[in-house]
């Protein structure tokens, strides 16, 4: 039984493949140098990226944080959209759309902590304080999107008759019905 390689293996391990001559004018792209073979006196001469100081790392985690806290702020158009074009008749398509109006935001909100564990220090408490405020209005802004498509699609009880038993309902003024062919 042969143990034969596919070509595209054998070409894999074998490594990159000499330049053409022709080549030599044409530059690598930024970042690749694995085609130069590096030797003991360039070593010694290859600067590396320095490490980032900790004040830089602080500020890219408090710039991270913020990009995370005014995520939800950017689904809310793409949400009110969809609260749109699904109507206010109740089918599956808009009761789920209202279902994850209220599921999402709640459960954002219930683990708003442990979505910002990683980008907190001590120095940072303060500033995150202000950053976790604004992520959990970011939310509540998609609850209310959600308690307005419930009012909208005729849910909430907003009226005395949904409250009280010797109430009557509430009649339309004008009703609109289909005709058949005229």
């Amino acid at each position: 039984m042969s143990t034969a390689q596919p070509k595209w293996v054998v070409e894999l391990n074998n490594g990159l493949p000499a330049k053409p001559k022709n080549a030599n004018s044409i530059p690598d792209p930024p970042g690749l140098s694995a085609a130069k073979s590096v030797t003991g006196k360039q070593k010694s001469q290859v600067v590396g990226r320095k490490p980032p100081t900790a004040e830089e790392t602080a500020t890219l985690k408090l710039k991270k944080a913020w990009e995370i806290a005014l995520a939800p702020a950017k689904q809310v158009p793409m949400q009110a959209i969809m609260a749109y074009m699904s109507g206010n008749s109740l089918q599956i398509f808009s009761i789920m759309m209202v279902f994850m109006l209220f599921k999402n935001p709640i459960q954002a909100i219930s683990q708003t902590n442990m979505a910002f564990s990683r980008f907190e220090s001590a120095g940072s408490r303060g500033q995150m304080l202000g950053i976790k405020a604004v992520y959990v209005l970011m939310q509540c802004l998609l609850l209310g999107l959600g308690i307005y498509k419930v009012n909208s699609m005729g849910l909430l009880p907003t009226t005395r008759s949904d409250w009280l038993a010797w109430e009557y309902e509430r009649q339309p003024l004008e009703r609109a019905y289909f005709a058949f062919g005229q």
